[in-house]
Order: structure tokens, then C-alpha cells, then sequence
């Protein structure tokens, strides 16, 4: 078996990806739509593979390129947009009440995200559009922090039309090599998800290591010092010339 016939036989769709262009088969560019905004309602669909796939779809004919992003578009603010409400519908105190009973979580960490997003927000939401994981999960304190709705569409629309275009683009140049994408797009994610999780990790030590340090300061023993009475009599010093 030549190298040709090996990658057209990897290729072959199966499982996830199967039911990804019979999808998009069957209901061409708003079943493109439909499935990302399933991708942003559940994270783990990795538009990575879906985008590419839309591109792929659009090749063989089933829809149009123009099509295909326009409508993954759509679907990204869509699931975007039912993200923004549940933050919305959430609001701050019930943030800050769920945030208060979360282990290693201080309220000042709410503080200090709320004051970092007002102030980045725009960008935030731009930026994370194309940024696997975060994608999603940037709707959310937008809609706590009831960021302006057409500010959050515009910036969700334009970061999600750039992220959307390279890959469904690179899904129908590609054409049955549509999987190289995934492969490479695979490990930019698998890279994201990595610096994450050491994220998390160094804050968990951190916070660990700071309560520690606290309780041991709020434990120590104290010296009192002896009180001294406003009419106790003082000495005089006099100074040297």
C-alpha cells in the first residue's frame, strides 16, 4: 500500500466525525451552524476538527464555502449568546456566593477578575473567541459583568469569523487531507490545555502556601505590652548643646 492510499484510508470518517458530515450533508450550512453552537454550549466538541470538516463538507459540494463560514459563524454567536445569558441570569452576588464556598477561592479573586475585565473586556472577548476552551467559557463573565450586548456581539462576531475562516478554509484546500488540520490544530490545544493546568496548579500551591502563612501569623503568640496611664509622670531630657 502506497503512501496515497494510506492517508485516504486514514482519512475515512468514522464515529464523531462521521456524524459530523452526515449532519452537514443532510442539513448543509445550518447543520454546519447547529453543530458549533453545540461546540460552545459543550466544550469538549472540538471545534478543531468540526471547522475542518465544514470546509471538507463545503468541497464535495454540499454547500457552499462562503456558506460554510457565514454559517459556523452564526453558530458561534448563537451558542456564544445563550452563554452570555446564563452568566447574565447568574449575576455578580450569585458569582460571589458560589465563588464564597469554593475551596482556595477568595472573594478578592472575584474583585480582582471583575476589575480586570471591565477594564480588558472587549479584548478578552475578541482574543478568546480564538482560543480553544476559552471560546466558551469567556461568555460567561461577560454576561456576569452585563458587558454592552452589541459591543459583545460585534467583538464575538469579528473573533469568531477570523478563528472560523482559517480552519474551515483549511478544510476545503485540504480536502480528504482535511485530518492534517486536526492534527496540528491538536497540538496548539493540547499546548493550551497544558498551560492551564499548570495555571491552576502554581495558584493552588500559591493560595495553599499563603493560607498557611496566615494561619501560622493569626496562631502566634502575641507580646502585650503594658498599658501606660495618660497621667503617669514622664521625664524630661534635655538636650545637649
Amino acid at each position: 500500500m502506497d503512501l496515497t492510499t494510506l492517508a485516504a484510508t486514514s482519512a475515512e470518517p468514522t464515529g464523531f466525525t462521521a456524524w459530523v458530515i452526515a449532519v452537514m450533508e443532510a442539513l448543509g450550512g445550518p447543520g454546519a451552524g447547529l453543530i458549533i453552537a453545540l461546540e460552545n454550549l459543550f466544550p469538549p466538541l472540538p471545534s478543531e476538527v468540526i471547522l475542518p470538516l465544514a470546509g471538507f463538507t463545503a468541497s464535495q459540494g454540499s454547500m457552499s464555502l462562503i456558506g460554510a463560514i457565514l454559517w459556523t459563524t452564526l453558530g458561534s454567536l448563537v451558542g456564544a449568546l445563550a452563554l452570555y445569558g446564563i452568566g447574565a441570569r447568574l449575576g455578580r452576588e450569585r458569582t460571589r456566593a458560589i465563588a464564597a464556598k469554593i475551596p482556595l477561592v477568595k472573594i478578592s479573586d472575584i474583585d480582582k477578575t471583575e476589575a480586570w475585565f471591565a477594564k480588558h473586556g472587549v479584548k478578552a472577548v475578541f482574543f478568546g473567541r480564538m482560543i480553544p476552551l476559552f471560546r466558551s467559557f469567556i461568555s460567561l463573565p461577560a454576561g456576569v459583568e452585563r458587558m454592552r450586548l452589541t459591543a459583545f456581539v460585534l467583538f464575538t462576531t469579528l473573533g469568531s469569523l477570523i478563528w472560523n475562516t482559517v480552519f474551515v478554509l483549511a478544510g476545503y484546500l485540504l480536502g480528504q487531507h482535511w485530518y492534517l488540520v486536526e492534527e496540528y490544530a491538536g497540538l496548539f490545544s493540547r499546548a493550551v490545555l497544558i498551560t492551564a493546568i499548570l495555571t491552576v496548579a502554581a495558584f493552588i500551591v500559591i493560595r495553599i502556601r499563603n493560607n498557611r502563612r496566615e494561619r501560622e501569623l493569626s496562631e502566634a503568640p502575641t507580646v502585650r505590652l503594658a498599658r501606660v496611664s495618660a497621667n503617669a509622670p514622664t521625664e524630661e531630657i534635655h538636650r545637649i548643646r
